[in-house]
C-alpha cells in the first residue's frame, strides 16, 4: 500500500506542537518557485514550551536526539498549518542542524539524526533524506539544544 506523506505521519501516532510564531523580524517560511525554505525552528512541545539545555552539560546525546526529533515535528507543524497537509511537499532537499553543545561534544550528526529520521519516516528514504549539515554551536536562542532549518521541494 502506497501511503501519502500525511497518511504516513498519521500512522506514526505522533502529535504536532503548535506552529511557532516569529519572535523577530523574519518569515517562518518562504516559497520561491517550487522550493519551500523553512527558517530555523526549535524544539517546541505540545504545550508551547521549549526544550531547554546544552548537550554535554544539561542533556545527553539521546535526549538531544529526541529534541531534534521534536524540532522536526515543529517544522512539520509549520508545513501543515500553512499548507494544510504534508502532501504539499515532494521531497526534503536539505537539512541544516545546529547543536548547542559544550566544546567536548563531538556527536553532532547523531543528534540531527533525530530530525532526519522523522523526515525519512514521513517521506520515505528516497524523498525524505536530502543533503545535510550538522554543526556545533556555542549557544542557541533561549538555550535550546537544537535548531534546524530546512529546504523542501513542493509539488
Amino acid at each position: 500500500m502506497n501511503l501519502s506523506p500525511q497518511e504516513k505521519f498519521e500512522s506514526l501516532s505522533l502529535t504536532l506542537p503548535p506552529a511557532p510564531k516569529p519572535l523577530g523580524i523574519y518569515k517562518p517560511f518562504l516559497v520561491d518557485g517550487k522550493y519551500l525554505y523553512v527558517s530555523g525552528h526549535g524544539p517546541v512541545r505540545d504545550d508551547k514550551s521549549l526544550i531547554i539545555g546544552r548537550i554535554g552539560d544539561d542533556l545527553d546525546s539521546d535526549e538531544g536526539k529526541l529534541a531534534a526529533r521534536q524540532v522536526g515535528l515543529t517544522i512539520l507543524s509549520t508545513i501543515v498549518t500553512n499548507f494544510g497537509s504534508l502532501n504539499a511537499v515532494k521531497r526534503v532537499v536539505k537539512v541544516f542542524g545546529m547543536v548547542n553543545c559544550n566544546s567536548e561534544f563531538l556527536q553532532h550528526p547523531y543528534i540531527i539524526n533525530g530530525c532526519s529520521e522523522l523526515f525519512a519516516e514521513v517521506w520515505g528514504t528516497e524523498n525524505g533524506i536530502g543533503v545535510r549539515s550538522a554543526v556545533g554551536m556555542g549557544s542557541l536562542p533561549d538555550n535550546i539544544p537544537v535548531e534546524v532549518e530546512a529546504l523542501f521541494e513542493l509539488f
